[in-house]
């Protein structure tokens, strides 16, 4: 008898053996179960059988023991049963209660989103701590002691002796980047970053944001423009107007911010635009070389651009939701839209 074959009857006398007392369920167990039983040696000499032969054989065998084991153990419960007190059973009587499923907060959902569209254009994931030092923070990138454009960046500090802070944004994370590959580099930093504002409609202490840069050689302003261009017509659509603002930022230059017309209002004006139709969702610009050179890169040789957007403001003008302060309320009304 071929050692299929032996499976194939093991099978059939195990499907034909009656479990109707405790002592059948005990003879059961001794015959097809224990160390000795027969099933159990043909797992030890399965190795003689030819490779070839050797997977298929190994899935019956072991889709014929879990048969037979989870037989052995339906009809041990069935035994070994104890009938509820009736004092405390439940009521079945009783409508059955249907748990709340749960659903992707709509920034992970937007978050993932971004992720999605720079990732068919060879972007790839980064991340760095939530506590930064001045170096990481500020000065590598491009941020002098003094520097008034310190003041832009609201911070809490945990620590001033050690210039210990929350990030104020992901652009750290570029940094460390920056300091542990050589170009040619594709990263997004996404994460959760920090600055000391007013709570409104259009601000957090607390937000979300997502990081881009690309440094390699002769990278141009026009690299950056249409990488921007399609993000967002990926985004928003193809019917989505856009506009670039010169801006200033210390760790690029030159520096823009990208505008494109209010999805809440339609162009009409709202208190999330500031009644003006437009509204900015990125800043974007050059790596300064300054940076560059921070981070022990060639500015001579080498070229890249940087852009930085708020979840948040995404997932605003995606969803219509005109008060950013309603994603951290934790109202399942809201949450079970998304």
């Amino acid at each position: 008898m071929s050692f299929k074959e032996r499976v194939r009857k093991i099978k059939e006398d195990a499907e034909k053996f009656a479990l109707l007392t405790r002592e059948d369920l005990e003879n059961y167990r001794i015959k097809f179960l224990v160390k000795k039983s027969e099933m159990m040696e043909l797992f030890n000499i399965i190795k003689d059988i030819a490779p070839e032969d050797r997977k298929e054989t190994g899935r019956l065998l072991n889709e014929v023991k879990k048969a037979i084991e989870e037989k052995y153990k339906s009809q041990h419960e069935v035994f070994n049963h104890k009938p509820q007190d009736k004092k405390n059973s439940q009521d079945l009587t009783l409508p059955p209660f249907y748990a709340n499923k749960g659903s992707r907060h709509p920034i992970a959902i937007i978050k993932n989103k971004i992720i999605e569209i720079f990732s068919k254009i060879g972007f790839i994931i980064e991340e760095g701590p939530e506590i930064e030092d001045d170096w990481h923070n500020f000065s590598a990138l491009n941020f002098p002691d003094n520097h008034p454009a310190r003041d832009m960046q609201d911070t809490f500090f945990i620590n001033m002796e050690d210039q210990l802070a929350l990030r104020t944004h992901t652009s750290s994370v570029q940094i460390r980047t920056m300091q542990s590959q050589q170009p040619p580099i594709r990263i997004l930093a996404p994460g959760r970053v920090y600055r000391n504002e007013a709570v409104s409609a259009r601000a957090n202490c607390f937000f979300h944001q997502i990081e881009g840069l690309y440094i390699d050689e002769k990278v141009s302003f026009a690299d950056l423009k249409q990488t921007l261009f399609y993000f967002v017509k990926e985004m928003y659509g193809d019917d989505i107007e856009v506009r670039f603002r010169p801006s200033y930022f210390p760790f690029t230059e030159p520096s823009a911010e990208m505008d494109i017309n209010c999805t809440i209002c339609r162009g009409k004006g709202c208190n999330v635009c500031k009644h003006t139709g437009w509204l900015e969702i990125l800043g974007c610009g050059m790596v300064h070389p300054n940076v560059l050179k921070n981070c022990g890169i060639d500015p001579e040789r080498y070229s890249g651009f940087a852009f930085g957007m708020g979840i948040e403001r995404q997932s605003m003008l995606l969803n219509g939701v005109n008060d950013l302060r309603t994603f951290f309320e934790n109202d399942t009304r809201f949450l079970r839209q998304f």
